[in-house]
């Protein structure tokens, strides 16, 4: 029989996801993404990873501004008669009157193992969060934000200093490998879900650009944990003389010394429990430099207090 699927995505994460579906012979009758972005200055038109996927593979995608009172998307989605849809990453809330107009409802893959991590950022609010264990799940959209029902959790152990990319990438392909039995189990009647422990749930709320300003006076993992989880974002920051410096990736060192104090010419900075070793920075307005080249001619130098 011959199925009708609606994707929703917009981020690379969703793109592993809507190609591993289309490999497996899986009809994407449209897809959904967020519109395309103007850049900064507006000189150049950035399109969706999805959107640009959608393109290649000749499928027909559709970019409304917001589907919230939108009467000519759910006309179109009822007049479709869809089967399932399948909602990654989307970056719109899906209206609840939009629920009945496919006939196994918009399943949803969730990037945590809920109902830990609720909510926009839970790739990066489990790193933070040092946790050792994510994973991905697959759920039934309701209501209430990722509250709804789950057929599937798959975990995944976190690797030693993962950053967001690393693991959004991981996810995303365990997410690709999985879904297919799962969406053939949904269609066929043969998926079972089951109700979340609400008592449980966690939630990873937006990430503000106030969060990544780093705290000398927090231990050195907790420090490590948001360079890692803040990569993909606007990162982990820190001003000395009036100047932004994003580090981008970083490593526990044992030096000790006063909180916020470079106690090497490798940029070594003092934390509350010892300190961590800058591998990768980026001053504001420049590129990303290795330490090495960014020390040559830095005005950060060993004996800079960075509080």
């Amino acid at each position: 029989m011959l199925r009708k699927i609606i994707f929703m995505g917009t981020p690379y994460f969703a793109v592993p996801i809507l190609k591993s579906l289309y490999q497996n012979g899986y009809p994407i009758s449209v897809v959904y993404t967020q519109p395309p972005k103007k850049s900064h200055r507006g000189q150049k038109i950035n399109k969706s990873p999805i959107q640009s996927l959608s393109e290649v593979l000749n499928i027909e995608f559709r970019t409304p501004i917001t589907l919230k009172n939108n009467n000519e998307e759910k006309f179109f989605l009822k007049e479709l008669n869809a089967d399932i849809a399948i909602v990654v990453a989307y970056g719109q809330i899906i209206p609840a009157d939009f629920f009945d107009l496919t006939k196994k409802g918009f399943i949803n893959i969730h990037a945590s193992l809920l109902p830990k991590f609720r909510g926009a950022a839970p790739i990066q609010r489990s790193i933070m969060s040092l946790e050792k264990e994510t994973g991905i799940s697959i759920m039934q959209i309701v209501e209430k934000l990722d509250a709804g029902p789950i057929c599937n959790s798959y975990s995944l152990k976190l690797l030693e200093n993962e950053n967001a990319e690393s693991l959004s990438n991981r996810l995303s392909l365990l997410a690709a490998e999985k879904i297919i039995d799962d969406v053939e189990n949904i269609l066929n009647d043969r998926a079972i879900f089951k109700h979340q422990d609400g008592s449980k749930a966690t939630y990873a709320n937006k990430i503000l650009k106030s969060e990544g300003k780093i705290d000398w006076g927090e231990n050195s993992k907790k420090i490590i944990g948001k360079i890692n989880a803040l990569y993909l974002n606007s990162g982990a920051w820190f001003i000395h003389k009036g100047v932004r410096y994003k580090i981008l990736k970083a490593e526990i060192s044992n030096n000790k010394g006063e909180q916020g104090l470079v106690l090497s010419d490798d940029l070594e900075i003092a934390c509350i429990d010892g300190s961590i070793k800058v591998v990768e920075i980026q001053r504001e307005g420049k590129r990303p430099q290795k330490i090495s080249e960014f020390m040559l001619g830095s005005q950060i130098k060993k004996g800079s207090n960075l509080k």
